[in-house]
């Protein structure tokens, strides 16, 4: 057993843990899944295709922001969002080197 990693995360993993948090919310995922390839949508057409409150919608677009699995640019007094693939694509690749140099 690695007993160095029983108490907290190493630095270079805790960008990976952020998406995976990110991503283990099912609203989240409803969220992500909205997009279409290159399009960009504010937190209004967002609240209108979801279920959950404007508060909520704010919520989790903040918490995929910070994980950097979206992007955002305020234009005006609207904030667009975007997906970043980049973020997650680095999280899965550094568990496929993980399972490819221990296991």
């Amino acid at each position: 057993m690695r007993s160095t990693y029983t108490r907290a995360l190493p630095r270079a993993w805790q960008p990976v843990a952020s998406v995976f948090t990110a991503l283990g919310d099912p609203h989240r995922q409803r969220i992500l899944l909205m997009f279409e390839r290159g399009e960009r949508l504010s937190i209004g057409e967002i609240v209108a295709a979801s279920t959950l409150s404007r508060t909520a919608v704010a919520h989790h677009l903040r918490v995929l922001r910070e994980a950097g699995v979206l992007r955002s640019e305020k234009v005006g007094r609207e904030v667009w969002y975007w997906p970043d693939p980049s973020p997650v694509r680095a999280a899965l690749d550094a568990v496929e080197g993980y399972l490819r140099t221990n296991h």
